[in-house]
């Protein structure tokens, strides 16, 4: 029989990384605030949080990170001048962002890794099930991945992650589970969590993605939770201990993800993530793919 969870209704995303893989544009800019084609990464983040039906959004920053709350701000003097010029078009553009959801913002303070920046959200989440989003991945709106992890949360409670199989050689990149399968195919138990394992040492090829569905209890965990992989505390580590004992905060649950993700935490993914969303656009789509066809061929030759 389904059991009744609490409804979740908080989004968390931790935004006070320093950027430093795409420096120098970064020195004065948040890495979240890149245009991914002609929207900031943080903005589709954001969209993904409220097409699940989370409107109430903490983004844990830090210093130099002011332009996210900006963003997501109402800018009167752009709005006006955009209403004198009769441009509608633009004006619900600069709108979109401040009416998205109701934003709140902390400061970690400390750069002391996810699981620390996750902890700066205890006091705003209290005691109910919460989403993190993590600002690197971006989710297509088509493979709605955090609607079926807050579904799988409902009926199991616990702890949901969000998996992606990757090749053995690149799971060092990633933290990695140890699973069980279920009687859904794309759900797995999770009796196991390492942070970036040497290939030889990893329980699977099952990668865990920037989506998380956590119950309230990690907090006590990761409030005990010593610095691990990096000298930081990592959310890893906490969920581990969740899924070694149930008892505490229920079961870890893995979805496993096979849709498009758009990688923007590395440069060369952040370029092919903007060609390809570029060219998926009705409106940039077209030229772009007769321009990019024209291009490689060009390049082909002259190769």
């Amino acid at each position: 029989m389904t059991q009744s969870h609490p409804r979740i209704s908080k989004a968390v995303i931790p935004a006070a990384g320093l950027g430093t893989r795409f420096l120098p544009a970064t020195k004065a800019t948040p890495k979240e605030m890149l245009p991914v084609v002609d929207k900031p990464a943080i903005q589709y983040v954001v969209e993904e949080a409220v097409s699940a039906g989370l409107d109430d959004v903490l983004m844990i920053t830090g210093r130099n990170k002011r332009p996210l709350e900006d963003h997501f701000d109402r800018n009167y003097e752009l709005e006006s001048a955009l209403q004198k010029k009769g441009d509608a078009g633009r004006l619900a553009k600069v709108q979109e962002s401040s009416d998205l959801a109701t934003m709140h913002y902390v400061r970690q303070g400390d750069p002391r890794g996810l699981g620390h920046a996750v902890l700066c959200a205890a006091p705003h989440v209290g005691h109910e099930p919460f989403a993190v989003l993590l600002g690197d991945d971006l989710i297509d709106p088509r493979d709605p991945l955090l609607q079926r992890m807050i579904e799988v949360q409902e009926q199991h409670g616990g702890s949901v992650i969000a998996l992606m199989e990757v090749a053995p050689e690149q799971i060092h990149l990633y933290g990695c589970a140890a699973v069980e399968s279920t009687a859904d195919g794309d759900v797995v138990k999770v009796t196991g969590l390492v942070e970036k394992p040497d290939s030889a040492d990893a329980p699977s090829n099952y990668a865990i993605i920037g989506r998380y569905v956590l119950d309230p209890h990690i907090f006590d965990i990761l409030r005990k939770t010593e610095p691990g992989r990096g000298g930081e505390i990592q959310l890893t580590d906490a969920l581990q201990q969740l899924a070694q004992d149930e008892k505490v905060g229920g079961p870890v649950h893995g979805v496993v993800f096979k849709g498009r993700r758009y990688d923007t935490g590395d440069r060369g993914d952040y370029l092919r993530a903007i060609v390809r969303l570029a060219c998926e656009r009705e409106d940039l789509g077209p030229d772009f793919r007769t321009w990019l066809r024209s291009y490689v061929a060009e390049e082909m030759q002259q190769s």
